[in-house]
C-alpha cells in the first residue's frame, strides 16, 4: 500500500480499489488511478464503460462505494466537512472544479454572475475581487463583452466558456472535464478545444473525457481506455490511440477514423 507520505509528494489524486454501485449493478470496478500536477488525464471508452461515474466520484458529486480516495495526500471522507487530518467534500470541491456537457449554468443569471457566483459565495471574496477575476477570466476565453448577456443568449460553445471560466473562478488545483463538446453543433467544438488546449498549455491538471481522439492525442500526456467500469488499457497517447495493441481498442477507434 502506498505511504500517505508518498501520496502527498507525487500526486494531487490518489484512488486506489475504487467501486461504484447503484443497487445491485456496479459501475466502477476497482479502479486504481494517479493524477499529478500538471497531468492532462484523457479518458475514452464506450458509452456506459463508466467514464462520467469516475469523475463525478472525483468531485464527489458520486460517493464511491468503496476503496480509497486521496487528495494532495489526505484521504477524502464522503461527509461535506473533515476533520483536519481527512477532507470532506466541501473541502475537496473548492479544488477541483467541474465542466459538464451540457453547461448548467444559472438561467436567471447573466455572465458575469455566473462567473462570479462561487468565489463570492463559496470563498468568501467581495463583489469587486470577484468581478474583475471573473472579466480577467472572460477575456481568457473570449467573451469578455458577454459579461451581461445572459444565457440564453449565447450560442453553444459560449456557453461552455463561460462555464469554463466559471469553474476557473474557483482557483481550482483539477479541472474534470466531462464530454465538454458533445453536446456542441460540430463549428463550435473547435473554440472551447482551444480554451482548453490553452489551459493545457499553461500547465493545468486535468482530466478530460472524450470522444475527440485527435484532440486527446494532441493535449494529454496520458490515456485510459474504459470499458466495462474498469481500466482495460492505460498508456501515452502514443501507445494508446496511435499504436493500440488489443483488438479490442483497435476496434473502438476505428469507429473514428476516417
Amino acid at each position: 500500500m502506498t505511504k500517505p507520505e508518498a501520496i502527498a509528494e507525487n500526486s494531487v489524486i490518489s484512488i486506489s480499489g475504487l467501486t461504484k454501485t447503484f443497487g445491485a449493478l456496479t459501475v466502477l470496478h476497482g479502479i486504481d488511478l494517479t493524477l499529478t500536477r500538471g497531468d492532462v488525464l484523457g479518458v475514452i471508452g464506450p458509452s456506459g464503460s463508466g467514464k462520467s461515474t469516475l469523475i463525478r466520484c472525483l468531485n464527489m458529486m458520486e460517493a464511491p462505494s468503496g476503496g480509497t480516495f486521496h487528495f494532495r495526500g489526505k484521504e477524502v471522507l464522503p461527509r461535506f466537512k473533515g476533520d483536519g487530518k481527512k477532507i470532506g467534500m466541501g473541502d475537496l470541491r473548492r479544488h477541483v472544479g467541474m465542466v459538464f456537457q451540457h453547461f448548467n449554468l444559472f438561467p436567471h443569471l447573466s455572465v458575469l454572475d455566473n462567473v462570479t457566483k462561487g468565489p463570492r459565495v463559496v470563498l468568501d471574496k467581495s463583489r469587486a475581487e470577484a468581478e474583475a477575476h471573473a472579466m480577467d477570466l472572460l477575456s481568457q476565453v473570449g467573451l469578455a463583452e458577454k459579461a451581461n448577456f445572459f444565457p440564453s443568449q449565447l450560442s453553444g460553445g459560449q456557453k461552455q466558456r463561460v462555464a469554463i471560466a466559471r469553474a476557473l473562478a474557483m482557483d481550482p488545483d483539477v479541472l474534470l472535464l466531462d464530454e465538454i463538446t458533445s453536446a456542441l453543433d460540430p463549428e463550435l467544438v473547435g473554440e472551447v478545444l482551444t480554451v482548453v488546449r490553452r489551459l493545457a498549455n499553461a500547465g493545468m491538471t486535468m482530466i478530460l473525457v472524450t470522444h475527440e481522439m485527435g484532440f486527446a492525442a494532441d493535449v494529454a500526456n496520458r490515456v485510459i481506455f474504459m470499458e466495462a467500469g474498469r481500466i482495460a488499457e492505460e498508456g501515452s497517447p502514443e501507445e494508446i490511440l496511435r499504436n493500440p495493441k488489443s483488438e479490442r481498442l483497435k476496434a473502438f477507434l476505428s469507429r473514428f477514423h476516417g
